[in-house]
């Protein structure tokens, strides 16, 4: 009988391969196999020491070479792999055949993240938005799901293999779940839509905090706001945008949201899975651009989430770039780098969440972040423009107001830039 409590405590243990192309370094592919073994370890599985191997033009059997294919494959049944997990997308058909030749489970780095997304997701849009992703990587692959049914009876036009008729009901039921799911999702981000255009009717400001997995974004957003945001030392602890109100100096008031965390080779299905959760960082007003001061792969994850930035359509908003950590790291020792980090980035904040370090200048900041966006105008406005007098209370943060003896009322109130041509006709 087997011991299904030893069977569930085992500790699977999965060989990296990392794919060096020709505009790549084995240096930078170490870093990513290094991120992907991180990625793994979320998931509970030990990483074995990787294998490399390069990409010499187009192989479409394996992706590279079928002679280092075979040696991956028989080196990962002498040192008792679980499974191979090849740090590159793999089409469905070149991931059976590692399949067939390993003799264990083969996937790519997207399935680790799908994975890890799926066990993180808490709120019902990032289940949808996970359930979507992984049922769209799926389709491509139900083929060959079913073979082994397909050898048992002969098929033909009019009589075809069990193998067959059951991947084209399975073909079925996976769009019609993608269909569903797609609804639902829509119906859900309607619903978010509708909450967040109720907040920006609010003459509160707007800011994303955003950046790289794992560099202290939630810690940041629990540090301005003293909220208890989830906070683990793991990739893509929290998924879920989380947004906090913040009072500032001067009874300024400000919306600060925490987003989902950037990684380099994000799965494409969950970039677009996960477009409403980022739509944060695209609406805020400005951006607090999170960057871990300690990081061997500073420069990575500094292009990446730059990347996806772009991607987004949020790189021409106003940024803030803060490096987190700096507890972590020698004043001394790291001089060098910190003086390369202060001379690209003169304007940089450094803190650390851990020690308070830094968090007073950062607070002190947020008020000139939010100040190019709202306007202190004076306007008299005549008795017939009782809409604007309304519109100004209704978007706009009202200082003075008084009425004088013909009925017009003077009125002095903060609105945000993109208003400023509704008051320009009465501004005095």
């Amino acid at each position: 009988m087997i011991d299904l409590a030893a069977a569930a405590a085992r500790v699977e243990r999965a060989l990296p391969v990392g794919i060096i192309s020709q505009h790549e370094d084995i240096d930078t592919v170490r870093e990513q196999i290094e991120e992907l073994s991180e990625l793994l370890s979320n998931l509970n599985i030990v990483s074995l020491e990787p294998e490399f191997a390069k990409l010499r033009g187009a192989r479409v059997r394996y992706r590279i070479g079928d002679g280092r294919a075979e040696e991956i494959a028989q080196l990962a049944q002498e040192c008792e792999a679980d499974l191979i997990v090849i740090d590159s997308e793999l089409t469905p058909s070149q991931q059976r055949n590692w399949e067939r030749l390993a003799k264990c489970p083969v996937i790519s780095r997207e399935e680790v993240i799908l994975e890890i997304f799926a066990a993180r997701a808490q709120t019902r849009e990032a289940v949808l938005q996970v359930e979507l992703a992984r049922a769209q990587y799926e389709l491509p692959r139900l083929t060959g799901a079913w073979t082994h049914l397909s050898r048992q009876r002969g098929g033909g036009a009019t009589n075809r293999g069990q193998g067959e008729a059951q991947i084209e009901t399975d073909r079925r039921l996976l769009k019609h779940k993608i269909q569903t799911l797609t609804e639902e999702l829509e119906l859900v981000r309607k619903q978010r839509s509708t909450r967040r255009k109720a907040r920006q009717r609010r003459p509160v400001p707007q800011g994303a905090i955003v950046g790289y997995t794992n560099v202290g974004k939630s810690s940041l957003l629990n540090a301005l706001s003293g909220s208890d945001v989830l906070v683990k030392n793991q990739l893509f602890a929290t998924l879920d945008p989380v947004a906090r109100r913040l009072v500032l100096p001067g009874n300024m008031e400000l919306v600060l949201t925490d987003t989902v965390g950037f990684v380099r080779k994000l799965p494409h299905a969950l970039v677009e899975a996960f477009k409403s959760t980022l739509e944060e960082a695209v609406l805020a007003d400005f951006l607090l651009l999170v960057l871990d001061v300690s990081s061997s792969r500073l420069d990575a994850e500094w292009e990446t989430t730059l990347g996806v930035l772009k991607e987004l359509g949020a790189d021409e908003k106003k940024i803030q770039i803060i490096f987190n950590k700096m507890d972590k790291i020698d004043p001394v020792a790291d001089a060098v780098t910190l003086a390369r980090l202060h001379g690209l980035f003169p304007d940089a904040l450094y803190i650390s969440t851990v020690t308070g370090e830094g968090l007073d200048l950062l607070k002190a900041k947020l008020p000139e972040l939010i100040a190019g966006n709202r306007k202190v105008m004076h306007l008299q406005l005549p008795p017939f423009r009782s809409d604007l007098a309304a519109l100004a209370h209704a978007i706009g943060e009202v200082y003075e107001e008084e009425y004088a003896p013909d009925g017009v009322l003077d009125i002095v109130v903060a609105v945000e830039e993109k208003h400023f041509h509704k008051f320009a006709d009465y501004q005095k």
